[in-house]
């Protein structure tokens, strides 16, 4: 806790510490006596790596549509070779219960009609 009761503006910067790289480091230790099959060598880490192929991402289409028996809004990704759905927000599971409990909904909301064959009291 601060003793000099100063108040200070919120969204000063912080003086952050500089953590050097490992790099100077690995340059001066003592080389490693395997053979090359089981050696491993450091990757750069400039270089910036990627887990998803930039063809595949061509042929993927992206698509909302609002569900009215769920009355909600839905979010698919469309493989455009084969028009199937790879991923999809919210899942059939979940669009069938919201489906089914807004027709419950609506259905307790219906005023309900008698009938001429109905008793009337």
């Amino acid at each position: 806790m601060s003793t000099d009761f100063s108040i200070k503006p919120v969204g000063t910067p912080v003086a952050t510490l500089i953590v050097s790289a490992a790099g100077s480091a690995a340059s001066g230790a003592v080389a490693p006596q395997l053979p090359p099959s089981q050696s491993v060598t450091a990757v750069d880490a400039s270089a910036g790596n990627r887990n998803d192929s930039q063809s595949s991402s061509d042929f993927v289409s992206r698509q909302a549509f609002f569900d009215r028996a769920a009355a909600s809004v839905v979010f698919q990704v469309v493989d455009g070779r084969t028009d199937q759905v790879v991923q999809q927000f919210p899942d059939e599971a979940v669009l069938r219960r919201r489906a089914y409990f807004h027709a419950l909904d609506l259905a307790k909301d219906a005023p309900t009609r008698l009938l001429a064959t109905d008793l009337k009291a």
